[in-house]
């Protein structure tokens, strides 16, 4: 039996160790792919120390691309050899949010690679939660998506994070030439979310980051696309900011009547309730951050305002084929998101890097 390596977790607690383990074979109806190009997520390894990875030990990695290895029987129209990305959601396919464009609220909602959303039964996710940070990664063949020529491995293994940045886009409804605040701006789904302003009648964005320096970059971004853009760097707000709503004052300085929208990204900070506050009437928050700090908004100023707090998490299939098609015809473009390269035994290394933000990374590829 032939072997490949690949990036594993034991359990929770323990560090990532790079294996040799047997290469998957493709049983009917599935697809062995070679990894070209994989993706990192910041969330990735805080979603693994809260128990939500419920297969152990397991291969990470839920973002990835490559090119079709080996077909199992009953496989339809797939080839070797053929550049594809692997759709990581995994869903019954029959409940009513499958059936409605609203896969991830399936109740066997998990990730290849990835974490479980559900206590539930989980059936695809107890065969396919091995990912993509290994040579090569076994998946059903439905969720396989051909790659157009244009669209690099790099980018290919990155279009989960900017379906994310379509699907919060989506759910928050926007009026034209919206202004939005963008949480998190110098993150993965930050700059994500900046590319796709344009395509959603965006008319300007405030950004809000912890360095200046790192927001100027960000700035470029929306420029290239001609929106009218404003930084925030939260290093820059007075000591004692989070406690006097700091940042609030800082964006009602910029839009006194208050912002159409907040695309919310950050994992755990009082920026989500100060960025809240800041909203016009009508104004809608979306989150996929993951914010553990409470929100300390009291119902009646939600309801005065007619504000809405949205949550949401992950993508659907159709937002991955309108990024796709977006990306093909050149509306837009990611690889200037992708900012650093890692060989697979690298990967720990990476990720401490991603942890720690000891470089300004957008979006992280490894390797294999």
């Amino acid at each position: 039996m032939s072997t490949m390596l690949a990036t594993r977790a034991h359990d929770a607690e323990s560090a990532l160790v790079l294996e040799e383990v047997p290469v998957p074979e493709p049983a009917s109806g599935e697809v062995i792919v070679k990894v070209e190009s994989a993706g990192l997520a910041p969330g990735m390894m805080s979603l693994l120390k809260m128990g939500a990875f419920k297969q152990l030990p397991t291969i990470l990695g839920h973002e990835m691309a490559g090119t079709v290895s080996e077909v199992g029987p009953d496989v339809p129209g797939f080839t070797g050899g053929e550049r594809v990305r692997v759709h990581p959601q995994l869903s019954c396919g029959h409940c009513v949010y499958c059936r409605s464009d609203r896969e991830n609220m399936c109740a066997q909602y998990a990730m290849i690679g990835h974490a479980a959303f559900s206590d539930g039964p989980l059936p695809l996710y107890e065969r396919y939660h091995d990912g993509g940070l290994a040579e090569y990664v076994r998946v059903p063949f439905w969720l396989l998506d051909r790659l157009p020529n244009n669209v690099s491995f790099d980018v290919g293994a990155k279009v989960h994070d900017l379906g994310n940045a379509v699907r919060i886009l989506k759910e928050c409804h926007l009026p034209q030439a919206a202004t939005v605040v963008i949480t998190a701006a110098t993150g993965t789904m930050g700059t994500a979310s900046v590319k796709f302003a344009k395509q959603f009648g965006i008319g300007r964005l405030i950004l809000v980051g912890r360095s200046g320096e790192r927001l100027k970059d960000v700035e470029k971004l929306a420029e290239a696309d001609g929106i009218p853009v404003d930084s925030i760097a939260t290093e820059n707000l007075s000591e004692g900011w989070e406690a006097n709503s700091g940042l609030t004052g800082a964006i009602r300085r910029l839009v006194p009547q208050g912002v159409d929208a907040v695309l919310d990204y950050v994992p755990s900070s009082p920026i989500t309730a100060h960025a809240m506050a800041s909203m016009a009437t009508g104004g809608v928050l979306a989150h996929m951050g993951g914010n553990t700090v409470p929100v300390p908004i009291p119902p009646i100023a939600i309801m005065g305002n007619c504000w809405r707090f949205v949550g949401t998490r992950g993508d659907t299939r159709n937002d991955v084929v309108d990024v796709l098609k977006l990306l093909e015809i050149g509306a837009v473009t990611a690889d200037d998101l992708i900012t650093h390269h890692f060989p697979l035994a690298e990967t720990v290394t990476a990720i401490q890097d991603m942890q720690q933000r000891r470089k300004p990374m957008w979006m992280t590829i490894v390797h294999p």
